[in-house]
């Protein structure tokens, strides 16, 4: 039997439709609500094809006038949407602002796409660049996509994708890569087997993941947070590695990237070239004064690759209002109680005991102060953050020298971030110092700093009495507080805390209100 072009027909236990690349020995056929990923060519003479029938309707397949309107409205958008000249509107679930459509008309001007999105905090730019990439994908321009961000970014990428995209993505992490590689075939990765993943930067930029990567990578790459991707030539450790992958990824020159962050240059002007420059080779070697008639060509060839617009510039855009909330900061202060000052004076008089001891090496000498860095930011955090430093080890200790000593205490206890390449440490530093491989020993005094912390917590904590009464307040004006801060520990406090005062709707460590989330995060929503 023969099937003309457009029949419907039944094989392999679905219908679909003939394409045009039919004949008579074999049909190519597209399922009927498929992709043209799923097109299949059949041999009748080896199975089984059959016009396709569909038995007529019935009483029982009636539905409500209510679910008619919504089946009504529903084609009526998608129509409405998919006549535009952008092919993938008709499948989101987002109504895009007009200064969000302007990444997405720039990409329509490059092959490849390389774009810099660096529009200011809180104004969409994940939706900016999920709209480029959503578009690319429909048009047929790429067919995988991967987005490389820091870890605890990875479960709202992959929210945003799947809610407001319809783009279901894996989650490539240290705790989930393992997993996901059990499903692959003999000689397939995991970025083969799955067309879109959400990667973890840090755990993707080792050596021997990154080769992997780099081989099997898709034809668009998203990179979040990429500022600390950028890398000056002097700085080693982790931004290094990272700013290695992606000149690696860019040396594919039919690679589309899509580099997104609020903070492109951090005044340092090697590192915002060398950031540049994952665009464009040339853009690296940009005259150090862009400023002047002279250097109108580069200015334009650079404003085609790069978009940067602060809330200002986008509260009335294209006659459109944008209402972005207003900033309204102030400091509150508290007295401590006498518990409270009982125990910083105690701390404080340890700490000078300690580091005035000169009797031991300077390598002890300088796990001892790294200890007492990290007992003193920890108390001025909470006591339940000072409790859990008392009770751990310090990781100074496992330092064979001083200078060692010196890069684990600082990588621990200070608030290097971005500007050191390394990722934001929201775990307390330890403050016993014991040698490695000894058992960690509790002296006495570190046993009085910690009933000292035990006795200052709950009620006689002024920092947390004040903070109830303000979440309270923020609470009956009806608002959605977070409180940011800044160990782990004092996350599982405050949220406790919180969750037992009457009216405070059961605060929690995630995603209800109050929200009690570390600083690790407030990078992504300040």
């Amino acid at each position: 039997m023969t099937f003309a072009v457009g029949t419907l027909v039944r094989a392999r236990g679905r219908e679909w439709v003939v394409l045009p690349d039919s004949d008579d020995t074999m049909l190519v056929l597209q399922p009927l609500g498929g992709t043209s990923d799923e097109i299949a060519g059949v041999i009748p003479d080896l199975e089984h094809v059959e016009s396709a029938t569909f038995p007529p309707p019935t009483v029982a397949d009636l539905g409500d006038a209510r679910s008619a309107r919504l089946l009504r409205d529903a084609l009526r958008l998608g129509f409405r949407a998919s006549a535009g000249p952008f092919r993938s509107f008709g499948q989101i679930n987002v109504e895009p602002r007009p200064y969000q459509l302007v990444p997405l008309m720039m990409s329509l001007r490059l092959d490849p796409v390389r774009l810099l999105i660096a529009d200011d905090v809180g104004t969409g730019k994940t939706v900016s660049t999920l709209l480029v990439a959503a578009e690319m994908l429909a048009q047929g321009k790429v067919k995988r996509l991967a987005v490389l961000c820091p870890p605890h970014l990875a479960t709202q990428w992959q929210d945003e994708m799947r809610s407001r995209f319809h783009l279901d993505a894996a989650i490539v992490l240290s705790s989930t890569a393992s997993r996901l590689e059990r499903g692959c075939q003999v000689g397939e990765t995991l970025f083969d087997r799955h067309d879109i993943t959400i990667v973890s930067t840090e755990y993707i930029k080792s050596d021997r993941r990154r080769s992997e990567f780099l081989r099997t990578a898709p034809e668009l790459v998203i990179v979040d947070e990429a500022h600390t991707c950028a890398f000056d030539g002097a700085t080693k450790g982790g931004r290094q590695l990272r700013h290695e992958l992606l000149t690696g990824l860019a040396a594919d020159p039919n690679r589309h990237i899509l580099l997104v962050t609020a903070t492109p240059h951090s005044g340092n002007e090697q590192a915002f070239r060398s950031l540049i420059g994952l665009l464009d080779d040339e853009f690296g070697n940009l005259p150090d004064d862009l400023s002047g008639e002279k250097s109108r060509r580069h200015r334009e060839r650079l404003a085609q690759h790069m978009v940067q617009r602060r809330r200002g510039d986008l509260r009335q855009y294209l006659e459109v209002d944008t209402p972005f909330p207003e900033r309204d900061e102030t400091e509150v202060s508290y007295q401590l109680t006498a518990e409270g000052r009982a125990l910083f004076d105690a701390a404080l008089e340890y700490a000078r005991e300690v580091v005035r001891d000169t009797a031991t090496d300077k390598r002890r000498q300088r796990m001892q102060w790294w200890s007492i860095v990290a007992l003193l930011r920890s108390l001025a955090s909470s006591p339940a953050a000072a409790i859990d430093t008392l009770t751990k080890r310090s990781i100074a200790s496992d330092a064979a020298d001083a200078s060692e000593a010196d890069r684990l205490g600082r990588q621990h206890a200070l608030d290097l971030g971005d500007e050191e390449g390394e990722e934001f440490d929201d775990e307390t530093g330890g403050g016993v110092v014991e040698d490695a491989g000894q058992q960690v020993t509790k002296s006495s005094k570190l046993g009085n700093l910690r009933k000292l912390a035990e006795a200052m917590s709950g009620a006689k904590d002024a920092k947390l009495t004040g903070l109830i009464d303000i979440v309270g307040q923020l609470l009956k004006d009806g608002s959605n507080p977070i409180v940011f801060c800044r160990y782990i520990p004092t996350v599982d406090y405050y949220a406790d805390a919180l969750a037992k005062v009457s009216g405070h709707r059961g605060a929690r460590r995630q995603r209800q209100d109050p929200v009690v989330r570390t600083c690790r995060d407030r990078r992504r929503t300040r």
